[in-house]
């Protein structure tokens, strides 16, 4: 079995090879250029995550998702996404992963809840509508935001039915869903070990408040999965 590889950061044929893709995305372009995204890109972040996890005490489970698009049902045929993203997952209580993607434009590390069912949805609008605990996620959103941490997620055009328009709170109560995150640039060397370790730490560190609020009151769904995109799965 091939030893695992020790992140060393991502070099500047990193981001060299994101600009090729976004001029060539084609599988000739991929199987020319493999050992580079095995090596410097897929590989890199692979092994961040991994040294990355091994720091939070070894808990939660690392996953780079596959580099090719499923273009089934899109007007886009390019056979490749254009940046490479993967997860730590299953931490020891929280239920928010920790995000990376590399891609031409550099290091962007996030976290969060990515996706509400719809009983996560109600209890989150309950929380953010109350004046006590609507307030602390006020503070943790400061908290993450004064150390440079954009917010994100999916959200309404307006308020949700049964809120006011006028709600106080009216910008955070139209989320469907609440992530966090902040994006580290390139430079001429690309992305040494250390800096883009920090990066990804400090993005983190900071949306700890966020997350805390999230796990207490919002917490797991207790709704069965819904059906796969692509019809529901044989039982085995």
């Amino acid at each position: 079995m091939p030893e695992p590889q020790r992140f060393t950061g991502f070099p500047p044929e990193a981001f060299a090879w994101f600009a090729g893709l976004r001029d060539d995305n084609s599988k000739s372009y991929f199987t020319a250029q493999r050992t580079t995204y095995d090596a410097a890109v897929r590989g890199a972040l692979e092994a961040m995550l991994e040294a990355l996890a091994a720091e939070l005490g070894g808990g939660g489970a690392v996953k780079v998702f596959r580099q090719q698009r499923d273009t089934r049902f899109s007007a886009d045929k390019s056979p490749y996404k254009t940046r490479t993203y993967g997860l730590i997952s299953d931490r020891p209580g929280t239920l928010a992963g920790l995000y990376a993607e590399v891609s031409e434009d550099g290091l962007f590390a996030g976290t969060g809840y990515y996706a509400l069912a719809p009983d996560q949805l109600g209890r989150f609008r309950a929380a953010v509508a109350d004046e006590a605990t609507g307030p602390e996620l006020e503070r943790a959103i400061a908290t993450a935001r004064d150390a440079g941490v954009a917010l994100f997620g999916e959200a309404l055009k307006t308020a949700p039915r049964g809120y006011p328009r006028d709600h106080p709170r009216v910008a955070l109560l139209r989320h469907k869903s609440l992530v966090a995150g902040g994006r580290r640039a390139p430079d001429a060397g690309g992305i040494p070990r250390d800096t883009a370790l920090a990066h990804a730490r400090a993005v983190w560190d900071a949306c700890g408040p966020l997350n805390a609020w999230l796990d207490a009151h919002v917490g797991a769904s207790d709704a069965p999965p819904p059906p796969s995109r692509y019809g529901a799965r044989r039982a085995r």
